[in-house]
Formats: structure tokens, C-alpha cells, sequence
């Protein structure tokens, strides 16, 4: 039988490759939950703690459990190395596993010997009631949201309805040391989440898996006060919002941008949203957005094929509707970040050329526009995986097998050889292009004007030739990393400076 024997609940965020993102908001609405029923949490951000596996095992000895938040990628080794050391200093303690890979692969997650619980979903009361269970010597039959092992099998109770957002504690702020993040990233931010859920079904996207394509959002009046104290409470400069899709209310995303511009409380805020969702609004309520300090928006335009975006199921998104979401951007001092995937399946050669064709034509217009170009990367869940297997991609089996599923890496067996090259090559000259287009035009030196002018004539050449052989500008570029490949779609910030990293 699991025990307890404590108060103090350890939450666990492995660490992530890139830029530290802020303090982890997924622990810190888990810990506010805890808190208020009477439990003691301890964050440990993998990501900013680089030595937290001592300091797991300096909270190990008096901990009712372990809790582990999960994405799929590589730090799910660190998970498991950090769960297999819990196990073996506090052997009758359980681990808890949660967050987005667990919830999408459950079963898979327990059959690991370290796993005993998997909190799937959304998880603040179905954990609080775990604990409460295991404290007072009870089964878990019948806890909603959570499967779990039981006389070395597993058991699956239901679904846990999900929880108005508005309905649950304040995450736990206090807990977090923001002058130890800003030391490390440079910079007082915090991501906040407004809502989750998207109502749409892209066939690559795990958020409607996840989220069941439900919006659950926190009324306007709680994100305006909360928002504008924490800016004001640990000085923060810039607040990112995760929303899955944050314009899916667009008068609610008004009122609050309206919200902060009476608070007074002046700091940048960054979101994501589909660019059908920003063409429905007027100019003047963009602007209002600017107003209220909105500095750069994300967009998944993924493809400007209009058959690639069919294959996605991303029927709502539309070629003009992105040159015009970049124009009202643009109008109202908003920077943004177009993400593009390539390589999906049943994506030819000359798809890829109208992207790139298409996207150099809106970077060419507007100045406010940077891409981040991503290879297809097959995460669990999500719908096509079905054409995936018939398209000979093999499916991971195991806890630590998915984690060398991660954006950057190639594993796609229809992309390889010359087409792999030809894509790596021709999103180089891409962004090459589009930043010579923009030194061009920020230049002040007619000569240096002139000089970029001939420079981006070959440039364009290949673009429309689809032509990389003897890619001598490229030597000069990629070097010495003058070009960003992939950024942050909440932000805007380069994450690297290489399309993929062959396993």
C-alpha cells in the first residue's frame, strides 16, 4: 500500500533544453492547490536548478510524494533518472506522473516501475484527492482523473470534468525567487495563463487532445488584478500568456488589453492566436491591443499551401488572412513570428517552394515579421498518427523512447537525402534573404543599400529556382550563426540557430 507520512509534496519540472521560459506555471497552480488543502509544496525547476537531484534528495526523507510534469522530448531521461533516485531513498512514497505526455500516453507512462499514479489532464483537485486518499489509508477506485497500479495492474477510473479556471486557487507566486530568474534568463518575466483550450482540430496538434477543443477561461476582472499586481508585487517587465489560442474571445482579449491601459500598469505582454481569429478584428481594436502593451503575437500559419493546410485539417486558416493579420500587426507596432512546419506528410517539393515564395513576399512587405521554420514532429495523440504508421514511421514503445521525439529532430522516413538537404538549404536562404531584404531597408549608407541590393538579387534567383547547389553564401552565414532558425512563438526569441539534429 502507498503512504504517505508527510505534508511536504514534492513537484518536480525536469529540465528543458533552450532559453529558460520563466517560473513553471503548470507547478505553481498545483501548489497553490495543495497549499490550500493544508499541504506543503516544494517547486524544483529542473530548468533553473541545475544540481536538483541533491536537491531531491535533500527533500526526499519527509515527502509524502513525488510529482513529475511531463512533456515529451528529452526531458523525460532527467525524469526518469530523478524518479528511479526518489524510489530508492524513499521506497514507499509515491511518484506521481502529470502533464501533457502522461495524459496522452497513460498506460504507457505506468507500465514503468517507478510510476504509481498518472494524474491525467487537468490535475489541481484530482491530486489535492490522491493525497487526501493515500493519507487516510483509502483506494484510488473511483478518483476521477487519475489511473493507477493496483496489485501490479493497472487501473483506469474516468475523466475528471475540467474545473472552471476561475474556480481554482491563486497559483502559488510567493514560492517562486524571481531575481534567481531574472539572474538566469536576464529579465523579471512570468507566464500566466488566461485560459486553455482551442476550438479548433489541427490533425498535428495535441492541444485538442489534451483539452477536448474546450475554451476555459478566467473572467476578464481576475486576469486584470492579477496580472497587474504580480507586475507591480516582483517588478516584471514582460508577462507571457500560454493560452493555447488566446484571441478565441476577441472581446474578451479587448477588455482586457482595455483592462490593464486604466490599471496604469505599464509592461509588455506577449500571446498566440490563429490569424483568422485577429482578421476578425478592426484596426482600431489591434491598436487597442498595443495600447494595453500586447508587443508581439505567435502565429501557426504552419503553410502557405492551401493543399498542405487541407492535409492538416487547418481549414480556417487562409492565405490572405495572414498578410492581412501581419498588416494590422504592423499598423499597430506589433512584432510577430509566423511558425511554419515543413515536412508533413504528403508535403511535396513544391508546396514548400509556394511557402517559402509566399512568406519571402509578406517579409519583403512588412518589417515586423520573423518565422520560425520547424520540421513535422509526430507527438503522441495526435490524430494522423494512423497515416503516419502506413507511412512507415515507427511509434515509440516506452517512457524513454519518446524522448528523442523533439522539435528538431529528424526522424520522418519520407524526408531524407536530397530533399532533406534541399529543404535544410532552402529555409538557409529564406531567412538569409528576408534579413537582407530588412538591413537593406533599416540602412541609412546608399552604398551599403546598394551592396545588400546586389546581394539579394542571387538570393532571390535560388528562392524562386529552388536552386542550392554551391551554396557559397551560406558558408558566410550559418558559421557564425547570423541566422535564427527556430524562435519562441509566445515571444519572439531565437531558441537556435539549426533546423534539425540528426539522432
Amino acid at each position: 500500500m502507498l503512504t504517505a507520512g508527510s505534508r511536504k509534496v514534492v513537484l518536480f519540472l525536469p529540465p528543458y533544453s533552450g532559453k529558460l521560459l520563466g517560473p513553471p506555471l503548470g507547478l505553481l497552480s498545483l501548489a497553490g492547490s495543495l497549499r490550500a488543502a493544508g499541504y506543503i509544496p516544494q517547486i524544483i525547476d529542473g530548468a533553473l536548478d541545475r544540481d536538483y537531484m541533491k536537491t531531491i534528495a535533500a527533500h526526499a526523507h519527509d515527502s509524502a510524494c513525488l510529482g513529475v510534469s511531463l512533456l515529451t522530448g528529452p526531458m523525460i531521461l532527467d525524469a526518469i533518472e530523478a524518479s528511479k533516485l526518489f524510489r530508492k531513498l524513499r521506497p514507499n512514497a509515491p511518484i506521481i506522473y502529470g502533464g501533457w505526455h502522461p495524459s496522452l500516453l497513460t498506460g504507457e507512462t505506468l507500465r514503468e516501475d517507478f510510476v504509481d499514479v498518472v494524474v491525467r489532464h487537468q490535475g489541481e483537485a484530482t491530486l489535492v484527492e490522491i493525497l487526501r486518499r493515500i493519507d487516510a489509508g483509502q483506494p484510488l477506485d473511483l478518483v476521477p482523473g487519475c489511473w493507477f497500479k493496483k496489485y501490479g495492474q493497472i487501473r483506469m477510473n474516468a475523466d475528471r470534468p475540467a474545473i472552471p479556471l476561475s474556480s481554482l486557487p491563486v497559483p502559488a507566486y510567493d514560492l517562486i525567487d524571481f531575481d534567481a530568474y531574472a539572474r538566469s534568463s536576464g529579465e523579471r518575466k512570468l507566464p500566466y495563463a488566461t485560459s486553455t483550450g482551442c476550438p479548433y482540430a489541427c490533425n498535428y496538434c495535441t492541444d485538442m487532445v489534451f483539452y477536448n477543443r474546450r475554451f476555459n477561461a478566467i473572467d476578464v476582472d481576475r486576469v486584470v488584478m492579477e496580472i497587474t499586481d504580480l507586475v507591480k508585487r516582483y517588478a516584471l517587465s514582460e508577462v507571457a500568456l500560454v493560452d493555447s489560442n488566446f484571441l478565441v474571445d476577441v472581446h474578451r482579449a479587448v477588455a482586457i488589453a482595455e483592462g490593464f491601459v486604466r490599471s496604469r500598469v505599464r509592461f509588455r505582454w506577449t500571446f498566440q492566436a490563429s490569424t483568422d481569429l485577429l482578421c476578425r478584428m478592426t484596426d482600431e481594436e489591434v491598436e487597442r491591443l498595443a495600447a494595453g502593451g500586447v508587443s508581439h503575437i505567435g502565429f501557426g500559419t504552419e503553410s502557405a499551401s492551401p493543399e498542405v493546410l487541407e492535409l492538416m485539417n487547418k481549414r480556417h486558416q487562409h492565405i490572405e488572412d495572414i498578410r492581412e493579420a501581419v498588416r494590422k500587426c504592423s499598423r499597430a507596432g506589433i512584432r510577430v513570428t509566423l511558425n511554419l512546419i515543413f515536412a508533413y506528410p504528403g508535403e511535396e517539393e513544391r508546396h514548400r517552394r509556394e511557402t517559402l515564395r509566399t512568406m519571402g513576399e509578406i517579409a519583403a512587405r512588412y518589417d515586423n515579421v520573423t518565422f520560425s521554420p520547424n520540421l513535422f514532429t509526430p507527438y503522441p495523440g495526435i490524430p494522423i498518427w494512423p497515416e503516419l504508421r502506413a507511412r512507415g514511421l515507427s511509434e515509440p514503445t516506452s517512457l524513454a523512447e519518446w524522448a528523442d521525439v523533439d522539435l528538431g529532430v529528424d526522424h520522418l522516413p519520407w524526408l531524407g537525402g536530397r530533399a532533406f538537404a534541399q529543404l535544410r538549404r532552402g529555409i538557409s536562404y529564406f531567412l538569409l534573404a528576408n534579413q537582407v531584404t530588412k538591413a537593406r531597408r533599416q540602412s541609412r549608407s546608399g552604398i551599403v543599400r546598394f551592396l545588400l541590393a546586389l546581394l539579394r538579387r542571387p538570393l532571390h534567383w535560388r528562392l524562386q529556382n529552388y536552386f542550392f547547389a554551391w551554396p557559397w553564401e551560406l558558408s558566410l552565414a550559418v558559421p557564425h550563426k547570423w541566422l535564427t532558425v527556430r524562435r519562441s512563438l509566445l515571444t519572439g526569441q531565437p531558441l537556435s540557430h539549426e533546423l534539425s539534429r540528426s539522432a
